[in-house]
């Protein structure tokens, strides 16, 4: 899992310098967005089944595959610019969130 790109590619969206993307880019990180997703979820999940099952940290791992889950079967509440920017952001956020997951269930 490529965290260093995952992270980059939710910085543009998120970042407090990010500049709104085109629309063209803006499909183009959405598509990048999902599938990091679509990779960090299969990886948080192993990591997270390496541990106790009453593990608190593994615990919130999971719960974040599931909204991570969620927001995969989303799209944005209209075809405008910013609601599909509000979109792509909500995925980056999660993939930060998977990253952060997937970090913290490494073993030391």
């Amino acid at each position: 899992m490529d965290v260093e790109t995952m992270r980059a590619t939710a910085r543009r969206l998120l970042a407090d310098t990010a500049e709104p993307p085109s629309p063209e880019d803006l499909e183009t990180l959405t598509l990048q967005l999902r599938g990091h997703i679509m990779v960090a979820i299969p990886e948080v999940e192993a990591a997270r089944h390496r541990l106790p099952k009453d593990d608190i940290p593994g615990a919130c791992a999971l719960a974040c595959v599931g909204e991570a889950r969620l927001r995969l079967g989303t799209t944005p509440h209209n075809d405008t610019l910013p609601a599909r920017i509000a979109h792509a952001q909500r995925l980056a956020r999660i993939v930060n969130a998977l990253c952060d997951h997937h970090e913290n269930l490494r073993p030391d």
